[in-house]
């Protein structure tokens, strides 16, 4: 059992040591880092907390002329707004009363075209229609006194001469 005993203490010597080299790897790990860590913190204190006080110091300067600008903003955006609602408002009347002039002018010319179709139809019924009446009248009573008043001559051979053709009434108006 003595042998077996050594061997168990000897392992354990073993591990033990392991432990102790993994320890020491371990401590001087941490102490490069925190070597490192340290360098950095020194470099941000050197380099970027100053930069930080610099830009807070510039805010605080700055913060009642960024306050202007933002109130000056609104101003403008709500005066913009209000400008804007005007011109629409402009525009929609104008849009509007185009619209309504274009209807009076359809309505006028609508008018105007039945009236002149109105007096078309009412020149031709009273000038136009009697006219030729009359032109036909006056055709018939000439053919019928051309007729009566020898208006026929004979050739030499016997045939019928042909009459002159009689002009058709023309629109005078």
């Amino acid at each position: 059992m003595n042998t077996l005993t050594t061997v168990f203490i000897l392992l354990t010597g073993l591990a033990v040591m392991m432990q102790a080299g993994i320890l020491l790897g371990m401590y001087l790990a941490i102490r490069k880092s925190t070597a490192l860590m340290e360098g950095m913190a020194i470099e941000v204190n050197t380099k970027v907390v100053p930069t930080i006080a610099q830009a807070e110091a510039l805010l605080i300067e700055m913060r009642p002329k960024l306050r202007v600008i933002a109130d000056n903003l609104e101003e403008s955006t709500n005066v913009l707004r209000d400008q804007v609602q005007r011109v629409d408002a402009a525009v929609n009347d104008v849009v509007d009363r185009g619209r309504l002039q274009i209807i009076r002018a359809d309505e006028l010319l609508t008018r105007t075209l039945d009236r002149v179709e109105q007096t078309s139809d009412m020149v031709h019924n009273t000038v136009v229609s009697p006219v030729r009446q009359l032109s036909a009248l006056l055709q018939g009573i000439t053919t019928g006194l051309e007729f009566l008043f020898g208006g026929r001559s004979r050739k030499n051979n016997g045939s019928r001469e042909e009459r002159r053709p009689v002009p058709q009434d023309e629109m005078f108006i």
